[in-house]
């Protein structure tokens, strides 16, 4: 047994350092997306405001149904109230009085009380409005969860970019770093002038500062769609999806062609639950004009004594049981009642207006959307050919330059308008995935 328990001792440092480690995950979009519904910290306290609605609802119910509640009370008489008596009571003068104390020193009671609630307007109202917090929680919920899909895809694109990015400057300061050195060489030799070196050096410099600054933004945007996903950001994150694959994947002129349902959209079913409960506050002012019955049974016992022998076996405890109805009229509240019913119906008035509002928005939300998505697609085709233009010039200048039939300063622009179109077509790419996700979240698609 000692052996044993050694050997944990021994074997608990490394357990706790294994569990330490960072976690390694590797997502697809689609994965990412899935593992951020489930962990993401805005996704678990929606999940949690859900549950607690849920507890609320019942709650409400439990008013309407029956009470019973218990009560033991004591009383230490240590000097007893006294009363004035006739005296000729006890054969004295008339006229006179003579003090006496009524009751004992110590009295107890014990007593269980049935109540049952019959009928309350606000209890009614009480219960529908239950029913509506726990729907506003649940589409709380889903909002939550579809903004965190246009999230995650924004984040997972942002750092395919940067990696993209990389890959690119990597190919052009290997592809500018041998011109560099070839033109040096040409240099020595007399053939090219001191200039062209130093113009290639500047934009050698220009792009390891741009490829060092993409490399800290890559980090940056890993760590936020680590934060988006609800994991460590100690942790190691691989992407599985390639850019160019999302890209292709994410091109569907159909989906331009849908019609939009406003009521579909999450925030409209979030407004109506607004005008719902503007109407049920409506509802509760004028219940407030409502009678409200109530029942309830008494059963109890009480004892007393000039001694504290409460709880001898031999004490005399007297029972006692009642049953009542309580029966509340509002008559007259110097129209305060009917101020906060009107109140309550300007309200009702307000949140109509507001959602007929937020549904022309969404229309408008929805047309932009469709066309930024469609432009992002032209655009995708329009730097896509920009770019292999740029690779043609780039390509026809350097060969020029090392004929000597350019200079270097027309190499640098053709190699920066290839730069240029490169990053163009790239966040183009990203454009087409990320327009997709915001039309698709206001079409309420999963």
């Amino acid at each position: 047994m000692k052996i044993r328990i050694f050997a944990v001792l021994l074997l608990l440092p490394v357990l706790l350092k294994a569990q330490e480690q960072p976690q390694a995950y590797a997502f697809t979009l689609k994965e990412a997306i899935d593992h951020a519904i489930q962990y993401n910290y805005s996704a678990i306290n929606a999940n949690r405001d859900v549950e607690a609605a849920k507890k609320k609802k019942w709650e409400t119910t439990t008013i309407g149904l029956p009470q019973i509640n218990g009560n033991v009370s004591y009383q230490d008489n240590f000097r007893l109230q006294q009363s004035l008596i006739p005296a000729e009571f006890f054969g004295g003068q008339p006229g006179e009085f003579i003090p006496v104390a009524f009751g004992t020193k110590h009295n107890m009671n014990a007593v269980v009380t049935l109540s049952q609630l019959i009928f309350d307007g606000s209890y009614l109202v009480g219960l529908q409005s239950a029913k509506t917090y726990l729907k506003i929680s649940e589409n709380a919920k889903v909002k939550t969860n579809r903004e965190l899909r246009e999230i995650v895809t924004t984040t997972y694109g942002n750092v395919l970019l940067a990696d993209e990015s990389i890959h690119i400057f990597d190919r052009n300061k290997a592809a500018l770093e041998k011109t560099l050195s070839d033109t040096r060489e040409i240099y020595k030799n007399g053939f090219a002038e001191e200039e062209s070196v130093e113009q290639l050096q500047i934009t050698l410099a220009s792009v390891n500062s741009a490829l060092e600054n993409v490399k800290r933004q890559k980090r940056i945007a890993l760590d936020m769609l680590k934060l988006v996903l609800g994991i460590n950001l100690e942790d190691q994150l691989t992407l599985k999806d390639k850019l160019e694959f999302l890209t292709q994947t994410n091109m569907d002129l159909a989906i331009l062609k849908e019609q939009f349902e406003v009521k579909n959209n999450i925030d409209y079913q979030i407004g109506q639950n607004t005008l719902t409960s503007s109407e049920l506050l409506l509802k509760l002012e004028k219940s407030k004009a409502l009678p409200s019955l109530g029942a309830q049974v008494n059963f109890g016992a009480n004892t007393f004594g000039n001694r504290f022998t409460m709880f001898n076996s031999d004490q005399l405890w007297f029972n006692y049981s009642n049953v009542g109805l309580g029966l509340t009229v509002p008559i007259f509240s110097s129209l305060g009642r009917s101020a906060r019913t009107q109140q309550a119906k300007i309200a009702v008035e307000q949140s109509k207006t507001r959602l007929t509002e937020l549904e022309q928005t969404l229309k408008l939300q929805f047309e932009k959307a469709k066309s930024d998505y469609e432009f992002s697609l032209e655009q995708l085709g329009t730097s896509k050919n920009s770019m292999n233009l740029a690779e043609r010039i780039e390509s026809k200048n350097q060969i020029k330059f090392k004929e000597g039939l350019t200079s270097s300063f027309d190499l640098t622009d053709a190699q920066r308008q290839l730069y240029s179109a490169q990053q163009s077509y790239l966040q183009a790419m990203v454009d087409v995935i990320t327009k997709r996700a915001a039309l698709e979240k206001l079409l309420s698609k999963n």
